[in-house]
């Protein structure tokens, strides 16, 4: 999991202005997603394993079975955590609530480099 709000916060500051709108996340990615989550004080380790205990990497339950083991759990994923989102924009701001990150998550450890697609419409 990487937290992409920072990332988000300067994109949709610099394309708003002062102005409303509504931020796009995507990644074009089969074994990713993005999340709204609360990250930090075990959440985001929390949230890890739960993706562990609902997507088992164990191979036999999956027919996907090329590359790490466990990768078949992997194309699952995007069922659970969209490959896209979107964020309103207030006054230049991303709304999110006080605890509210936007991160990626990507369990698959055969592709270590991430494309992540920010754009805004003003509204």
């Amino acid at each position: 999991m990487h937290d992409l709000t920072s990332a988000c916060a300067d994109f949709a500051a610099e394309a708003a202005g002062d102005g409303d709108g509504l931020l796009s996340i995507f990644v074009p990615h089969a074994t990713a997603g993005v999340v709204v989550v609360e990250i930090g004080a075990g959440s985001d380790d929390d949230l890890v394993a739960a993706l562990d205990r609902l997507l088992p990497r164990e191979e036999r339950l999956y027919r996907h079975r090329h590359g790490s083991a466990g990768h078949g759990a992997d194309h699952v994923l995007p069922l659970l955590a969209s490959p896209s989102l979107t964020v309103p924009v207030l006054g230049g701001r991303l709304a999110l609530g006080t605890w509210q990150s936007i991160c990626l998550l990507d369990p698959n450890a055969d592709n270590a480099s991430r494309t992540v697609r920010l754009s805004f419409l003003p509204g």
